[in-house]
């Protein structure tokens, strides 16, 4: 003979959300445990010319950032799963009757747009439309002059860089031309 089943026993899959619910930190701590691996990786396979490092080389700064992630991965896992919780947003003095705020939403696609085109179009484009973007994006409306402050901007920084300090900035399809 079997008994009914009762509602108020929760199911095993149930039990496995909940637990999952409740420890949901444990999300940040996978996160910040990939991305210290990734970047101990990349650092300790770093191609590294042994007359170029002096006493600190290129691989110090990111073996030190890499392995700062796991310490913390590893310490807020810890802490999560002795029941440790974050504290609950408490909110900001936000107005949800106010229009989104689209300026900024264009500003982060400038700043995502320019790093995606510094590699094809080379620094000084890339920059340019970087400096005017923002310039527009922040409320400039001078179409005139706007642009080409951005361009003069934009090639001043890529010779200060390149040629007088001597860090190598993609120069791009125009390099060949100018």
């Amino acid at each position: 003979m079997t008994t009914p089943a009762t509602d108020d026993a929760p199911t095993p899959a149930e039990g496995r959300r909940s637990w999952l619910r409740d420890h949901s930190e444990l999300g940040v701590c996978v996160l910040l445990l990939a991305l210290g691996v990734l970047v101990l990786t990349d650092a300790l396979t770093m191609d590294v010319d042994i007359a170029q490092r002096g006493p600190v080389g290129p691989r110090t700064v990111p073996v030190v950032v890499g392995g700062g992630l796991l310490v913390v991965a590893a310490l807020l896992a810890v802490d999560v799963l002795r029941g440790g919780r974050g504290q609950a947003e408490t909110g900001e003095d936000v107005d949800l009757s106010e229009p989104a705020d689209w300026r900024t939403v264009l500003l982060t696609g400038v700043f995502l747009g320019a790093a995606v085109l510094v590699e094809p179009l080379g620094f000084p484009v890339a920059g340019a439309l970087l400096f005017w973007g923002a310039a527009f994006a922040l409320g400039s409306r001078r179409p005139d002059r706007d642009p080409l402050i951005a361009a003069v901007l934009s090639f001043v920084t890529y010779a200060v860089f390149d040629h007088l300090l001597g860090v190598p900035l993609p120069g791009g399809p125009l390099m060949g031309v100018l």
